[in-house]
C-alpha cells in the first residue's frame, strides 16, 4: 500500500523558517514526479513546488520562488520543502504528492497519483 506522510508543520512567526518532510512507503519515487501543494481556507489547492527527474521538469510557484526549496533523499524515500522568509499568506495545509513517471510539473493537481493527508502551516504576523 502506498502511503505519503507529511510532517514538520506548525506555528511560526513571519520571517521564520520551517522544513516539511514527506515520507513515502509502498513505492520508491526515484523516477516519479514529487511535489508539494497547499490549500488555504476558502481557496483551491495550488501547486507550490515540483520536480520530475524522469522528464526533466520543474515547477515553482511565483509567490514562493527564492524562498521555498524542494529536495529529496532517495535513500530515506523522503522529500522535503524548505520554507524560508515565511509570510502570513503562506498559511495553509500543505500536501505532498507523487505523480507518474511521465508527469510534467505544471503546478496542476492532475497527474498526481498519490497524496498525503496534509500538515498545517500557520504563519503569524
Amino acid at each position: 500500500e502506498v502511503q505519503l506522510v507529511e510532517s514538520g508543520g506548525g506555528l511560526v512567526q513571519a520571517g521564520g523558517s520551517l522544513r516539511l518532510s514527506c515520507a513515502a512507503s509502498g513505492f520508491t519515487f526515484d523516477d516519479y514526479a514529487i511535489a508539494w501543494f497547499r490549500q488555504a481556507p476558502g481557496k483551491e489547492r495550488e501547486g507550490v513546488s515540483c520536480i520530475s527527474s524522469s522528464v526533466g521538469s520543474r515547477y515553482d510557484a511565483d509567490p514562493v520562488k527564492g524562498r521555498f526549496t524542494i529536495s529529496s533523499d532517495n535513500a530515506k524515500n523522503t522529500w522535503y520543502l524548505q520554507m524560508n522568509s515565511l509570510k502570513p499568506e503562506d498559511t495553509a495545509v500543505y500536501y505532498c504528492a507523487a505523480g507518474g513517471k511521465t508527469t510534467y510539473c505544471t503546478g496542476s493537481v492532475y497527474g498526481m497519483d498519490y497524496w498525503g493527508k496534509g500538515t498545517l502551516v500557520t504563519v503569524s504576523s
